[in-house]
């Protein structure tokens, strides 16, 4: 098997770390994030920064062997279509029954072990999320897993992929399909190069320092 390589860093990686690209029909240059379009691809790092630089410095052509095209949008494209296939995902796992929503039910789920991930909507009010941050350092403390948090969705964008009204916090939880939403917001958040707020560990590592 070819080694992965982002063709800006020239560091190798795996697919969960890289982004294919392949030349279009029309000669542009096509994000293929289910990694499955045929013809000659190149990778570019997971970040949206490195994207941008590859269509800065003209990569593609070299990379891909073709005199195509790269979109100065090409970089906020890749993001456009992490955010439907995260949403998506959100959709998918509600229909699954692994994800709740509402501070009280997620609350309920991070304490009882189900959730794996958090996610508030970009709207969240601070003492909301500090209150559910309280709930994952408390589960963390007790010995369970750093459950991350991310704020990457609107309240609309939410509302319309779970079918619901005013989503300002949701749990993914555990199962195939929870699993799997919560790697397609960790992904997006590598993408938009944030950290989860996920201070959980932190915390716990001043307490016991503190002992």
């Amino acid at each position: 098997m070819n080694e992965r390589m982002c063709i800006v860093t020239r560091e190798g990686g795996t697919a969960e770390e890289l982004i294919r690209f392949v030349a279009g029909p029309d000669g542009t240059v096509v994000p293929d994030l289910k990694r499955n379009l045929p013809g000659r691809g190149c990778w570019v790092g997971a970040k949206r920064g490195l994207v941008d630089e590859a269509v800065r410095r003209n990569l593609f052509k070299r990379a891909l062997k073709e005199d195509v095209v790269a979109s100065v949008d090409l970089g906020a494209l890749v993001d456009h279509l992490l955010v439907k296939n995260a949403l998506g995902s959100l959709g998918l796992s509600r229909k699954a029954g692994q994800v709740t929503t509402g501070s009280a039910k997620v609350e309920a789920a991070i304490r009882s072990g189900g959730a794996i991930m958090v996610t508030h909507a970009l709207e969240a009010a601070a003492d909301g999320v500090r209150k559910l941050d309280q709930a994952r350092k408390a589960v963390a403390y007790g010995g369970g897993p750093v459950i991350p948090s991310l704020a990457l969705f609107t309240t609309a964008q939410m509302d319309l992929a779970l079918g619901s009204t005013n989503v300002i916090h949701a749990a993914a939880l555990c199962g195939s399909a929870g699993e799997n939403l919560a790697k397609r917001i960790a992904f997006l958040a590598r993408y938009r190069e944030l950290e989860a707020i996920d201070k959980a560990q932190t915390t716990i590592d001043a307490v016991k320092e503190t002992e």
